[in-house]
This record gives C-alpha cells, structure tokens and sequence, in this order.
C-alpha cells in the first residue's frame, strides 16, 4: 500500500460522528464539495484576468459584489471606505443602494465587462454567483431613474405603505419585512410590476453566464407566513417573491431561467422569530451563527463544543464562512483577527462534510491596523484566497466528496482533527503556542505528511500524534487500494 501524504488538521480524544440528514432543501446543484471565493469589491475585469488562479486555488464559485445600476456617491470616489479629509473619496456600499435593476455600475464595470467575466468562469470551470438586492433602492430614492419608476407605474408604487417607517422592532415581522432598514427604502417586492422588472435582470445576468445568486438582505423579504404590507393587502397580492425569484412561478407570463441548474442563497441572519424553516424551501442559507461560534475559538484559542452545531436544520444547504464582508467592514467585528487565524480557520471549516464555504477576499494591503489596505474599488484582494494551505484545503473538500466527517479534539482543545471517512483528514492548531498532540483518528496506521510544511505525523492503533506550530495546519490525503471506504 502505497500513501501520498498531503495536508493535516489535527484534533482531539473523543469521537463525533454527523450525517447530512436534513429537511428537504430546493437546491438542484451538488453542494458537499465546493467553495466560494468573495472577490469582495473587485471589478469584473480584474475577477476575469484572475480567474484562472482562481480555478487553479480550488474554487467552484467567484462571486461578486452588486452589479446593478448604484447610487453615485462622493463624487464617484473609488476608495473602499474614505473619511472627511481623505485624498480619495468613496465608500463600498454605495453599490449596496440600487437606482435600477439593469446591468452595470461605475464602481465594479459595465454589461460587456460582466459578459466577458462570465466567459472567463465558464473557460477555467468556475461558476459565477452576483449578489443582488431586490429588497430597498438607494438611500436618496430621488435618485432612482426613470425606466424603473416607470415600469411599476410611477415613483410612488415602487416602496411599501411601511418603506420609509425605520425598523424599531427587528423581531417583529411586519416592521422586518415592510420597512426602512438603515434609512433604505422598502421596496414592495411584492407587486407583480416590480417582480416583472426585476425578473428581467436576474434573466439577462443567466443569459450572460450567471449560474448563482446571493440574495441580500433576504430576512427582510416576506415569505407566506408573514403579515402583508397594507399596500399589499389592498391589492390582493400576496407575499410570493420567493415563488417568482426561485422559478417556482411566473410573473405576467415570465419565468425564471434554467432554474434547476442555479445556486440560490440567502442572507437570513439568524435571530429569533425568523421563519428559516419557510426560507429553507426556497434556497440554501448563511450560517451566521456558527461563524461567530468559530471566530471565538480563534479569539479563545481553544476548540469548543459549540463548533460541532451547525445552528440549523439542514447543515448541508448552509453557506459558511469565518468572516463575511459585513464582519469584516460593520464595526471591524472580524478585521481584528490576523490572516493567520483566518487561514487556520478555514481549514477547519473547509474540510468538514457539510456547507458550502465562502472565503472573503479581504482587501490588498490590509493590516490590523488599517482594515483598508489600499482602499481601491476594482482591486484585487490580497494573496490570502491562494495561501497554500487554503489551497490545499478547498482540494482536500472535493477530493472527500460522499465521505462521512469525524471529529477529534485535543485534551486541551487547542487542537481539531477533521477526519473524511478513511480517506483524509484535516489538523488545526487554533492556539498561538506550539502544540504537541496525540488523539484519535479514523486514518489507516502510517506516517503521513502535510504537502505545505512537510511535517510528519504518525497513526497508530487509531491514533495520531504529531506537533504543530502556532496557528498551523496540516492536511493528509490517503491513496491506496486496501483503505475501507
């Protein structure tokens, strides 16, 4: 028997088994093992002359940020984020503040460069996922345009009866999904008018090669069990976006395109009183939870039980990650936490069975004392979505496609092994001290070795033991033909 050893993560005593059984979920496409990179702020072409690192780093999805027409802020900046006497205006989230739901905006490219981006993806096999918020228009709606003010019959029909009401009450659900979140007007997604319109994007971005989406904000759009904005229930109509958004039904004679082969999720952050149930029938969901759950481990260095709960029903139609660009940039939740513990992380988050990971890119240049970095729109993030462990992760996943997750701590905790069936496993050292560690596995008895740091790491008797560094990892793949499956 012959074994090619590749990448580690360690764990601890004592052994946890999961399933992937789970409420039925409507998505069509294979989720187990795939990853997402966030190109968070890139521009379409920097996402395209990238793409072919980003295939060769192991990711099945590039998303993008909001591609939509946008409000025009501070000048037309192009800084990530500026402040009152900075040399270069701009802030990120102006993409964040629809004026039209037509391709192209002056932050991320126009309708021909995301084209051109989508047939970079289909070239090197990556999938291309556009987050879109149908939920509010920009803060200042005056200066919404004319063809969608239009289309639903003039300025006034676009919001709800509640739009402009600011959300007092997050758990109540009429204020939830009715009014102004953050001063951004509500739009009434459900009048059949708006959902036509809309429709009509989600379509053309299909057509150019969009195989996903990310829906912002999706906690804020009703679903049936929900109470109905007055304007709503004047009309007759009913809460039924997610019908028309996930192809379940048409609008005024138009349908969803090639539903069956899409990837649809949403950011239903989790918090009481939100029907996720009713959400999970319609589309995959974040994990938002468990990745606060894991950002303290970090923080604590030490694994803890709460990393074995997937905080959901059906963890495998969960997007996962270790930050989220919101962490990240809404009060620096996660920005504090250094590239090494975020790839650390990752790689216990990437080897497990269920979710679908995400990895943010944060930008280029960044440090923990400047979150910005060099605060460019359009720029590529720094090199951390390609570091090599991450790399040998995002493999390491597909390569354990169908093969059960086990989980083994440390005496200590300091220390996580995620073992794939007989197959692999992954070792995490979440402290910032040298840990030495012998544990269980379900890995045959050998010597195996991590591809990035060559490390070695005996098993014997259904236990492995080795050393890591501070933060490191380590992943191991086995080949043979004797290995039970």
């Amino acid at each position: 028997m012959k074994l090619q050893k590749l990448l580690l993560v360690g764990a601890g005593i004592g052994l946890l088994s999961f399933s992937s059984a789970g409420a039925e979920s409507p998505a069509k496409v294979q989720t187990e093992d795939e990853v997402i990179l966030h190109a968070w702020s890139w521009s379409l072409d920097t996402i395209a002359s990238n793409m072919k690192k980003i295939a060769e780093a192991g990711y099945s999805y590039v998303q993008t940020s909001p591609v939509q027409r946008c409000f025009v802020g501070d000048g037309g900046g192009m800084a990530l984020f500026s402040e009152p006497g900075d040399s270069v205006a701009g802030k990120w989230y102006y993409y964040y503040q629809p004026t039209d739901w037509k391709i192209g905006n002056y932050m991320l490219g126009d309708r021909d460069d995301f084209k051109a981006m989508c047939d970079s993806a289909y070239k090197y096999g990556v999938k291309v996922i556009v987050d879109v918020l149908p939920n509010h228009t920009a803060i200042d709606h005056t200066a919404v345009l004319p063809d969608l003010d239009n289309a639903v019959g003039g300025h006034e029909n676009l919001f709800h009866a509640n739009g402009f009401k600011p959300i007092t009450q997050w758990q109540d659900r009429m204020e939830c999904t009715t009014g102004q979140m953050g001063e951004l007007p509500d739009v009434n997604t459900e009048n059949p008018d708006f959902q036509y319109y809309y429709l009509q994007y989600v379509n053309d971005l299909i057509n150019l090669g969009a195989r996903g989406f990310r829906y912002d904000t999706a906690k804020h759009i009703g679903v049936h069990s929900d109470p109905k904005d007055p304007k709503v229930e004047e009309m007759g109509w009913r809460n039924n976006f997610w019908d028309i958004a996930t192809g379940r039904e048409a609008v005024k004679g138009l349908s969803l395109l090639m539903p069956d082969s899409l990837f649809i999720y949403g950011e239903v952050l989790q918090d009481r009183g939100v029907p996720e149930k009713e959400y999970a029938e319609y589309m995959d969901m974040t994990a938002s939870s468990y990745g606060h759950v894991l950002r303290e481990a970090l923080e604590k260095g030490a694994f803890n039980e709460g990393l074995l709960d997937w905080y959901h029903e059906t963890p495998d139609h969960l997007v996962t990650w270790v930050e989220s660009h919101d962490t990240y940039c809404n009060a620096h939740e996660s920005a504090g936490l250094s590239d090494e513990q975020i790839r650390a992380a990752w790689v216990f988050l990437a080897a497990r069975q269920n979710g679908r990971p995400l990895f943010f890119s944060r930008p280029a240049g960044s440090t923990r004392q400047n979150y910005w970095g060099n605060n460019r729109i359009g720029a590529r993030g720094n090199d951390e979505f390609f570091a090599p462990e991450v790399v040998a992760v995002n493999k390491f996943k597909k390569a354990m496609t169908g093969e059960a997750e086990h989980i083994f701590f440390s005496k200590n905790n300091a220390v996580a092994e995620v073992a794939r069936g007989q197959r692999g496993a992954v070792l995490v050292n979440f402290s910032d001290k040298e840990q030495k560690f012998k544990m269980e596995t379900t890995l045959p008895d050998n010597s195996y070795t991590d591809a990035v740091s060559g490390a070695t790491f005996k098993v014997k008797n259904g236990f492995i033991e080795g050393k890591l560094p501070a933060l490191g990892t380590a992943v191991v793949r086995v080949h043979c033909g004797r290995c039970k499956k």
